[in-house]
């Protein structure tokens, strides 16, 4: 699988912690982070050919630097009703294992895993923070392959 290039960027109160949930939860490998004992100030985590990148959220902000201006356009779970406003959205080879993988970890599923009407397999869950996550075996990279018409045909 080529890597994505759209990758989701995600803040956590507790980051930390976060990315070791994460990668015992969900399976997602360290490939890079840089922090120090307060902050992650820019994190990596791989997955079978996919990538998330995290930082930890912020209350404290200074309106004239440009991160701190891009960090207030960004809300927790908590702060809205533990709503989202998007998903990551993740292509698993398992997605019954990937389950009681996540469950076994504590992961609060919101969707119970079933069999899609479009293909494959997959459940939605959220994870410590309330981040909503979906896994999946249905990977629509691979109705490229398809013959132009019937791609088209499914697509509205």
């Amino acid at each position: 699988m080529a890597n994505s290039t759209i990758i989701p960027c995600l803040q956590y109160r507790n980051a930390h912690v976060a990315i070791d949930w994460l990668c015992e939860a969900f399976g997602f490998r360290r490939l890079s982070v840089h922090a120090d004992e307060r902050f992650v100030h820019h994190a990596q985590l791989v997955l079978e050919g996919g990538m998330v990148m995290l930082a930890s959220a912020r209350d404290e902000f200074a309106a004239n630097d440009p991160v701190d201006r891009w960090r207030l356009r960004m809300v927790q779970p908590d702060q809205i009703g533990g709503r989202e406003t998007q998903t990551s959205c993740v292509v698993v080879r398992d997605p019954d294992a990937h389950y009681a993988r996540a469950i076994a970890a504590g992961a609060e599923i919101i969707r119970d895993i079933a069999n899609q009407d479009y293909g494959g397999r997959g459940y939605g869950c959220l994870d410590i923070e309330g981040h909503m996550w979906w896994f999946g075996s249905y990977d629509p990279w691979l109705s490229l392959d398809e013959p132009e018409g019937e791609t088209r045909a499914a697509v509205h």
